[in-house]
C-alpha cells in the first residue's frame, strides 16, 4: 500500500494544508517568493504535517487550529533542508536542483531564514505555552545537531553513539515534536501526548536510519540524488560505521573524498553492501521501529492509532 493511501481519510485536510503552505510562502520580493516556491514544489512526504493531524485525532480536533501547527512544522523542515543543501554543497534534492544550485548560497540561506520565520509567525496563533517551549527546545537541539554533523564530516573514528545522537537531533526530535505539539493543539491529555512524543522519536530514528541505508542500496532515480552522496559528503552513517569495524574495509572507506570518481565510490558502496553492514543497519532500524509500535499499544484505540501503526511500518521499511 502506498503511503498516501494509509491516511486517505485525511485527504480533505491535507489539501487544506497544501493550500495553506502555498499561501504562507508568498513574499513581496519576487526572488524570495520564487526560491520559497521552488522548495515547496520539490515535494516531500509531508510526514510531519500528517503526524500533527493524526496526533490531534486523540483529542478535540479542529482543522482551523491544526492546520497552522501542521504547516509550521513542515516549514521548519523545509527551511532546514534549504540550509542543509548549502552545508553539504548539494546540487540535487528529490531529483530537482536545490535552491543553492538554482540561485546561490546567499539566496538559499536567506530563503531558509524566511521560511523558518514564517513558521514561527504561524505558531504564534497557538495559545499553548508548552507547545512553544517544546518547539524552541527542539530547534536548539536541531541546530546543535547540524553543527555536530559539520564537525563530524570525514571523522572516521566516530562511534555508533555519536551517529545516533546526531540523527536524534537531525531528524527524530522534529518528528517527535510534530506528534506532541499536534496533540497539545488538540488538548490531548498529558500522559497521551508524552507517549506520542516517544512514538515520534522512535519512528524518527528508524526513518533516518532507513534513509541512510537507502543512500547505499536505492537507485539514483528513486533517491533523487547520486547513490553514496552522504558518504561522498563526509557524512558517516550507520552502514559505513558498521563496515568500518573491519580493518580492511576501513582502509578503503577512509579513502573517500568529495571529488572521488564515480567508479571508485561505486566500488566502496559494493564493499559496504558485501560487508553485512546493511543487514546490521536494518536490524538497528527495526529495533527502533519495534519500540515505536510498542508505545502505540499503550494509546487509546481509534483510526489514528491504526494509521500511525501503518505509517510507522511503511517508513521504517520503505524502499525509496
Amino acid at each position: 500500500m502506498k503511503l498516501k493511501m494509509m491516511y486517505s481519510f485525511l485527504n480533505s485536510d491535507i489539501n487544506i494544508i497544501e493550500k495553506k503552505l502555498e499561501e504562507t510562502i508568498q513574499a513581496d520580493s519576487l526572488l524570495l517568493k520564487q526560491a520559497s516556491m521552488h522548495t515547496l514544489q520539490a515535494g516531500g512526504k509531508r510526514i510531519r504535517p500528517v503526524f500533527v493531524l493524526l496526533a490531534g485525532k486523540f483529542g478535540h480536533y479542529d482543522i482551523n487550529v491544526m492546520k497552522n501547527v501542521a504547516v509550521a512544522l513542515e516549514l521548519i523542515h523545509m527551511a532546514s533542508l534549504v540550509h542543509d543543501d548549502v552545508i553539504d554543497d548539494a546540487d540535487l534534492r528529490r531529483g530537482q536542483p536545490t535552491v543553492k544550485a538554482k540561485w546561490d548560497n546567499k539566496i538559499a540561506m536567506y530563503t531558509g531564514d524566511f521560511v523558518f520565520a514564517l513558521a514561527l509567525e504561524l505558531m504564534a496563533n497557538l495559545d499553548r505555552a508548552e507547545a512553544h517551549k517544546i518547539l524552541a527546545d527542539t530547534m536548539v537541539e536541531v541546530t546543535v545537531g547540524e553543527i555536530q554533523q559539520i564537525r563530524d564530516k570525514y571523522r572516521f573514528n566516530q562511534n555508533l553513539r555519536d551517529y545516533l545522537r546526531r540523527i536524534k537531533r537531525k531528524t527524530a526530535l522534529l518528528i517527535a515534536a510534530s506528534c506532541q505539539i499536534g496533540a497539545i493543539a488538540a488538548d490531548v491529555d498529558e500522559a497521551i501526548h508524552r507517549k506520542l512524543y516517544r512514538f515520534g522519536y522512535y519512528v524518527g530514528m528508524s526513518f533516518q536510519i532507513t534513509d541512510d541505508i537507502l543512500d547505499f542500496v536505492a537507485k539514483e532515480e528513486e533517491l533523487g540524488k547520486p547513490a553514496g552522496s552522504d558518504l561522498l559528503q563526509g557524512n558517516i552513517t550507520a552502514p559505513a560505521l558498521f563496515a568500518l569495524e573491519n580493518a580492511a574495509n576501513r582502509i578503503e572507506i577512509e579513502k573517500v573524498h568529495e571529488k572521488m570518481e564515480s567508479a571508485d565510490i561505486q566500488r566502496i558502496i559494493t564493499l559496504i553492501k558485501q560487508s553485512g553492514a546493511i543487514e546490521k543497519s536494518v536490524d538497528l532500524s527495526d529495533r527502533y521501529l519495534s519500540k515505536a509500535l510498542a508505545i502505540l499499544e499503550e494509546l487509546p484505540a481509534n483510526k489514528a492509532k491504526k494509521t500511525l501503526k501503518d505509517i510507522a511500518r511503511f517508513i521504517g521499511r520503505r524502499k525509496y
